[in-house]
């Protein structure tokens, strides 16, 4: 006879958010409490388990059930290989185990969350997914910066520093905001002033939103990578473009625009 049969695992994708852990869903925060295991990314995600861990130290309750797993990418080390992650999402599941991968702000927002979901249902895992609040909304508000806003802005498209960004069209009007942007800043910037929006357009950037280094920089198009060098920007920052950012009480007078000056009689 055989023995007994090993439970079935499942993997749930929790959208950990931008790192403050205050910033966490309820239903992600539970299955965080209820997880065997728990494969985390470095940004977002680490520093939420390490909010929590702190939190649950400070008034005295248990700490965290669950084996962590880092698969991020650490300053002087390469990021565990995504196939890896895949497999050993996979691997844990099968082995009758409750997996949350944590992934820093929402897992289908440049977070290959669509990725690890196929994977483990092609492999016949059951898979959950729990959104999270990404950086790309999240980091500008801590800024004073909505993204839309009426008589500004109607619409806003998020991408990457490394996408093909001279194919957005739309003038100041339309927020651009840029995710992992820094490396690319300059070309992105010029790039961005060529069309409507134009050199003047102002941009801010958001460095280390919600953690210790949190810094707001603000300029145009044509001056912010003057302005990122000699402050020394550095990621993980936050690039936003548009009107809105005049919105910003850290915005200097210069760039107000007649809805923030009414708004402040």
């Amino acid at each position: 006879m055989s023995g007994p049969s090993r439970p079935a695992g499942r993997v749930i994708l929790v959208g950990a958010g931008p790192g403050d852990p205050g910033l966490l869903t309820v239903r992600g925060l539970r299955a965080i409490e209820a997880a065997d295991v728990i494969v985390a990314d470095r940004l977002g995600a680490r520093s939420v388990l390490d909010g929590l861990a702190a939190e649950r130290a400070a008034a005295g309750d248990p700490a965290l059930r669950a084996e962590i797993v880092d698969v991020g990418k650490l300053p002087g080390h390469h990021a565990v290989p995504q196939d890896a992650i895949n497999d050993l999402l996979v691997q844990l599941a099968r082995q009758g185990k409750r997996v949350v991968r944590l992934k820093g702000g929402d897992p289908y927002i440049f977070g290959r969350g669509g990725e690890e979901l196929a994977f483990c249902q092609a492999a016949g895992v059951e898979v959950e997914v729990v959104p999270g609040i990404t950086s790309a909304v999240s980091v500008p508000a801590i800024a004073g910066i909505p993204l839309t806003h009426r008589g500004l802005a109607t619409a806003f498209t998020v991408a990457t520093g490394h996408d093909q960004i001279a194919d957005l069209g739309g003038g100041r009007d339309h927020t651009v905001v840029l995710l992992m942007g820094i490396g690319t800043l300059a070309n992105s910037a010029i790039t961005l002033a060529r069309g409507e929006r134009g050199g003047e357009c102002p941009v801010a950037i958001v460095e280390d939103g919600y953690g210790p280094a949190q810094r707001v920089t603000i300029g145009t198009l044509d001056t912010i990578a003057s302005q990122a060098a000699r402050r020394g920007i550095r990621s993980p920052a936050v690039v936003v473009v548009g009107d809105v950012v005049t919105l910003s009480p850290y915005a200097p007078e210069a760039l107000s625009t007649p809805v923030r000056k009414a708004t402040e009689l």
